[in-house]
């Protein structure tokens, strides 16, 4: 392996011969590189060489966040393999999701060749196809979506992969990369990408994981050049410095009064901190709505549950069953004894062992740690035993003064039969009559008439920091997988199927809260974030 600073130097000059396409002071200049482009990018990539003679990297994955001018410079690169790499019957292609997106980094390339007289006369431009034909040395440009995968023979000899976290599915990295890597002796793979949603099953992921473990040295590839600027997941987001770390063009196209101005709108709107993080500081969230902004969760942290300080105090609960192949939740919500006191919640979670095993280890969440420090009650068997939910809450009954069990009907005729046996009786007689005395269960509903009140009184409480939930780690990483969605009234609801994991702990902590609070919630504090009346969030 050695540096060729001539093989270098030839690109460096042939894209300095371009004209940038966007910004204001930028548009029709000559492309000037700002300095991580030069330096992390285009030098490495194309003067690193094998010892003989061919380039080292085949692949060059550039993760920063937006407005750091990675699309312009993929444009270039893309020209650069079109008309300058020595490559006959050149192929290159602009690779999205959609067309739409694939034209983003096709558009800026094509611009630039109508600059460029040189470029322009050797070239065919079909805008109406989106390609570019260089008929001297048989090679073509082309904007390419996922429709297009069943209809080509592809032999590329340089692949531009625009914003890989927006690839829902795996197909079209898997039959340009995956599939033709052989096929060229200096392929070029120009990956550019801003962080996505944490989705252990993506495409983007994969990649992702994989760049960094090559950056840290766990996995050797020489022919994988990451290029990856982003805070750390940890980082203070409302520290400039943490910004222009993570921002490589922040002073040249990016300036730090849109950095400013942006974090003054969302710094007190959990709903858009996730958008921020990820967009402007490359972190991976967990969602793209946030619910719970995890500072202020992590401040209701006021050390352990005092357990027998609770006994004999009212409480109320919430049931979540979920499937009996994965994780169940029991909460009790104990109301503060003073009016500014704290609403303090003790979680019970189960799951089937043989799930557990199989997710610790395919899903990397520490599910056998939970299990072996007592967080979680591992049942025998590939489904949860109701013997030992009920046993669990047979016990708390006993220590505590429990009120209320809500519980979803679905798939709870079973427990809800055995809960009755304990002295669990409905709220209702068959009238329809409210009954004031004994313990009752209460059928709660998922929908947003039953969830929005106690859904934004739960944030409410931990902005306020009027909660205390002993830090339990489970309980923790459900609030931070947690997605809120909103119907045209303004109401907010969980939901299952957005969040990327489980939030069973979050959803019986809400249904006993609303219990705890005569079930009406309230929205005072958070009625300029959620609740503005008329079906959006007021932001």
């Amino acid at each position: 392996m050695y540096y060729d600073q001539s093989k270098a130097d030839k690109v460096v000059k042939f894209i300095s011969g371009l004209r940038h396409v966007k910004g204001r002071q930028w548009a029709n200049r000559p492309f000037t590189f700002i300095p991580w482009q030069e330096k992390d990018v285009i030098r490495p990539f194309f003067g690193t060489m094998n010892d003989d003679g061919t380039r080292q990297y085949r692949t060059c994955y550039i993760e920063v966040p937006k407005k750091n001018g990675k699309s312009e410079l993929a444009s270039a690169v893309a020209n650069y393999c079109l008309f300058a790499d020595g490559e006959l019957g050149a192929e290159v292609y602009a690779a999205a999701g959609d067309l739409e997106q694939a034209s983003i980094v096709f558009n800026s390339a094509e611009a630039m060749v109508r600059m460029n007289p040189v470029l322009y006369e050797r070239s065919q431009i079909i805008p109406s196809r989106k390609r570019i034909v260089v008929a001297r040395t048989n090679s073509v440009f082309i904007a390419l979506s996922k429709e297009h995968l069943t209809k080509h023979g592809f032999n590329p000899s340089c692949i531009v992969i625009d914003e890989l976290h927006t690839h829902k599915k795996r197909d079209m990295y898997d039959v340009l990369v995956e599939g033709t890597d052989a096929a060229r002796e200096q392929q070029v793979v120009f990956i550019i990408t801003t962080a996505g949603i944490f989705d252990k099953n993506s495409i983007a992921w994969e990649v992702h994981d994989y760049a960094l473990k090559v950056q840290a040295g766990i996995i050797e590839d020489p022919t994988f050049l990451p290029v990856i600027y982003s805070a750390p997941d940890d980082a203070d987001w409302g520290s400039e410095q943490v910004w222009k770390d993570a921002n490589p063009s922040l002073g040249h196209i990016l300036d730090i009064k849109n950095l400013r101005d942006h974090y003054e709108q969302i710094k007190h709107v959990p709903a858009r901190q996730n958008n921020f993080r990820r967009l402007r500081l490359d972190q991976w969230v967990s969602q793209i709505t946030r619910w719970m902004p995890m500072e202020y969760w992590d401040v209701c942290n006021k050390g352990p549950i005092n357990i027998e300080a609770l006994r004999g105090r009212k409480c109320w609960a919430g049931l979540d069953l979920a499937t009996t192949t994965d994780i169940c939740a029991f909460v009790l919500v104990f109301k503060p004894e003073e009016d500014d006191g704290d609403y303090v919640i003790v979680p019970y979670f189960w799951i089937p062992d043989e799930a557990m095993q199989d997710r610790a280890r395919k899903d990397n969440v520490p599910y056998d740690m939970w299990v072996r420090s007592g967080l979680i009650e591992a049942t025998p068997g590939n489904v949860i035993d109701y013997a030992f939910i009920i046993q669990t809450i047979s016990d708390c009954a006993e220590m505590f003064d429990i009120q209320e069990i809500a519980f979803d009907r679905w798939g709870a005729t079973k427990i809800v039969q055995d809960l009755k046996d304990m002295g669990f009786e409905p709220a209702y007689d068959t009238t329809g009559k409210e009954l004031d005395d004994g313990r009752h269960l209460i059928q709660f509903g998922q929908g947003f008439g039953s969830m929005s009140s106690p859904t934004k009184e739960l944030l409410n409480l931990a902005l306020s920091k009027r909660l205390s939930h002993g830090g339990n780690p489970v309980l923790r990483w459900m609030a931070d997988n947690a997605v809120v969605i909103t119907d045209p009234a303004g109401n907010i609801k969980p939901d299952k199927g957005k969040s990327v994991e489980k939030i069973d702990g979050i959803v019986a902590t809400i249904m006993g809260l609303d219990r705890a609070m005569g079930g009406a919630g309230g929205e005072d504090l958070l009625s300029q974030i959620y609740g503005n009346g008329e079906g959006t969030f007021a932001v």
